[in-house]
């Protein structure tokens, strides 16, 4: 029954306790030389490079779920994928030229205490609740449910074993050594994950004779980037609207992304690490989608569409790279888990912890508070995403969108009248993160278990597509903000500090201009061919 399993040999096992121990011996070294007295878990003594910055902030991007998901797509829709990817451009330009020069001239470790310099405690504190349950649901589970999915796929045994073993290891990295190991490692993991991918779409067009034999052996729309608003699965106009909403709490708010270039070296080196997980992003078409694409001209009948990166792997790679597949499955784990657990212990340690509970903790007291929310972040994560495994009627990747979808409308709402619209009151702040939220998540609830839209009931009817659902909230809370700060008789506003912003570099400028061209050469030869 698996594969992949049947086919390990003694070299496919010597290659893994390789990298096992080569990714061992990295992480101690990035974690212990050098390193400084009152160094702590949390931003790497702001000693991020550009590099760095990208590599981290793509794996943690990418994850378990992009190898399964991606190809899963490219199996039953072609390229439409790559909007996920591609269209991200404009909030990562947006994070690089609005938020990134904000936060890094705050000097803050996380995005609640950016947010509490500019309305108080009572934001900060709203934020950091609402940020622990974000990185838990949308992160640490969903992660771990993907890779628990893979691992199963491989090995045959339950999910159980799989997520406790995936998360434990993770765990360890996190525990030991915080961002900086990750950091480190992630760079190392991400070549990695670059070659085997590649070198798995390579041996598919091979097989099939080249790219031209691959194009004429699938359906036409397979290769549209944009899909009718008839589309039930990703019509143009739900993704248009819906995908900004999701993207901009992700990419500019949430912690696990933006953690990378708060430890930034400075502000340039953030900007550069931002546009550099945008270059690779370009990547996503030969390196996720391809495999499933080609996954269906060879294998057109393997029942399961979650099944196509492994099954070309199964098919295609020869004995003892096999070994190679699993450790690039360790390093996206590694990296997606890993730097969610950080987050997760940062938010709680620096928001709840010392803003709350003790505000002399001591370096020592505070590494040791995060590690401890490093352990209970593993074991919640673990019973998550076990109770994720019986969710029926939706594929992972709609999970994992739909879900990040109920969660951002808030979160998008509140940082971008906050930036920019000075009106934008406290209470109308509070309100959203809050009660807001409660609407967005409680709709959520509705949608993906009470009343879902494949549901036998036939309560559907009135469902639009989650990326609609999600853009409707957003603009419903928007509104409402900006009704509640105008009808706000104290009119509390935002403190920001007088000082000028840092400018960004003529150089940042032009490799995201040329990253802008690319992209939109992209979207024309994929219409308009």
């Amino acid at each position: 029954m698996n594969k992949i399993y049947d086919k390990l040999t003694g070299l496919d096992f010597g290659i893994v306790a390789i990298y096992l121990v080569a990714l061992l011996i990295i992480g101690y070294i990035a974690s212990f030389r050098n390193k400084k007295k009152d160094e702590t878990l949390f931003l790497a003594q702001n000693s991020l490079n550009w590099y760095n910055i990208g590599f981290n902030m793509w794996g943690t991007n990418v994850g378990p779920s992009s190898l399964l998901a991606f190809a899963s797509i490219g199996y039953t829709a072609g390229i439409v994928g790559g909007n996920f990817e591609w269209y991200a451009f404009v909030f990562l330009l947006l994070l690089a030229m609005v938020f990134a020069p904000r936060y890094i001239a705050s000097k803050v470790s996380t995005m609640p205490e950016f947010m509490g310099k500019r309305y108080g405690k009572s934001t900060q504190d709203i934020l950091a609740g609402y940020a622990l349950i974000k990185i838990l649901i949308s992160w640490l589970s969903l992660g771990l449910f993907s890779g628990g999915i893979l691992v199963r796929q491989i090995l045959g045994i339950p999910m159980w074993q799989s997520t406790i073993v995936l998360v434990a290891f993770a765990g360890l990295f996190t525990f030991m050594g915080g961002l900086k190991a990750i950091a480190k490692v992630n760079v190392f993991q991400m070549i990695l994950l670059i070659v085997v991918s590649l070198t798995l779409t390579f041996l598919g067009l091979k097989e099939i004779g080249g790219i031209s034999a691959l194009i004429s052996k699938t359906p036409a729309n397979f290769w549209n980037l944009t899909r009718p608003t008839s589309d039930p699965s990703y019509p143009w106009h739900a993704i248009l609207l819906g995908y900004p909403v999701s993207a901009v709490a992700f990419f500019c708010t949430d912690q696990s992304m933006v953690q990378s270039v708060l430890g930034a070296k400075n502000l340039k080196q953030g900007q550069l690490g931002i546009n550099f997980i945008g270059w690779l992003k370009v990547l996503a078409l030969p390196m996720f989608i391809l495999p499933g694409i080609i996954c269906y001209v060879l294998y057109p009948n393997i029942g399961d569409d979650k099944l196509a990166y492994m099954t070309m792997v199964t098919n295609l790679f020869p004995a003892g790279l096999n070994g190679l597949v699993i450790c690039v499955l360790i390093a996206v784990l590694v990296a997606t888990i890993g730097s969610s657990l950080n987050a997760l212990s940062t938010v709680f340690t620096k928001d709840i912890y010392i803003n709350n509970i003790n505000k002399n903790a001591t370096v020592k007291q505070q590494i040791n508070v995060g590690r401890i929310v490093v352990i209970i972040g593993c074991v919640l994560a673990v019973l998550m995403a076990i109770a994720l495994d019986n969710v029926k009627g939706k594929t992972l990747f709609d999970i994992f969108q739909s879900i990040l979808g109920y969660l951002a409308p808030p979160l998008a709402v509140t940082f971008l009248l906050s930036v920019f619209w000075k009106g934008t009151t406290k209470l109308a702040v509070n309100l959203i993160l809050s009660a807001g939220s409660a609407v967005s998540l409680f709709t959520g609830m509705l949608n993906l278990w009470i009343l879902p839209p494949n549901s036998e009931t036939d309560t559907n009817m009135w469902w639009p597509h989650y990326f609609l659902v999600s853009f409707y909230l957003f603009a419903f809370l928007f509104v409402s903000a900006i009704i509640i700060s105008l009808l706000d008789k104290n009119k509390v506003k935002a403190t920001v500090e007088e000082s000028e912003l840092p400018k960004t570099d003529k150089q940042v400028k032009i490799l995201f201009a040329l990253l802008g061209l690319v992209i939109l050469s992209l979207y024309l030869i994929f219409n308009l061919h």
